[in-house]
């Protein structure tokens, strides 16, 4: 059972990421504010949602929310600055463009780079635990997916409109055989001897 909030004093935003394990493709975070007295049934972790009800959800968090906003950090600058570095400034770029400031911010996850002067709390499997961060869990992961079907159109020999980008068997035999392409992270050890199309 989600909790609400975790306090009841200060606006909180919750902040989960999607896609940091993947081997292709941007990261997306998204923040969301809810109302206190928001309430789905079968809201969750986007983890153990269908495919199916986190693309329900999504309209209604976007519609109940009192604000939301979602990020993503390409695959080039993943590779610059390290996945972590990069889910950290995803989430920062979307609370840069909540239109209501939180005073609390509830984080997925065991670590966080302070975002300005705002307070933080992480939560691992907070996605599971709080309201808030699980409908942003939802956003982040229906927004990537989205993104990696419009790049499976461009790539379909990976199966991203399958895999999203994570390193399923299809998707490393692919790599074995057509190499890696431009939406690769070139700084995840995808194959022993990178090899790349372009």
């Amino acid at each position: 059972m989600l909790l609400p909030f975790y306090q009841d004093k200060l606006t909180e935003a919750g902040c989960d990421e999607a896609g940091r394990g993947c081997y292709a493709g941007p990261v997306f975070a998204a923040a969301v504010i809810l109302p206190k007295d928001f309430h789905h049934p079968l809201l969750n972790d986007s983890k153990q949602l269908s495919e199916k009800l986190r693309d329900e959800l999504r309209p209604v968090i976007e519609k109940e929310a009192v604000s939301y906003a979602v990020a993503s950090i390409d695959n080039e600058e993943i590779d610059q600055i390290n996945i972590l570095k990069a889910s950290f400034k995803a989430m920062h770029l979307a609370l840069d463009k909540l239109s209501k400031r939180p005073q609390l911010l509830l984080i997925d996850g065991n670590r966080f780079t302070k975002y300005k002067r705002t307070p933080h709390q992480c939560f691992v499997k907070g996605d599971g635990r709080f309201a808030s961060i699980a409908a942003a869990s939802v956003l982040a992961k229906t927004y990537r997916d989205e993104w990696m079907q419009q790049l499976h159109n461009e790539f379909p020999q990976y199966g991203w409109n399958q895999n999203k980008g994570y390193g399923t068997l299809i998707h490393r035999k692919a790599i074995e055989e057509f190499g890696l392409c431009k939406y690769h992270r070139k700084s995840f050890r995808l194959i022993p001897q990178q090899v790349s199309m372009f």
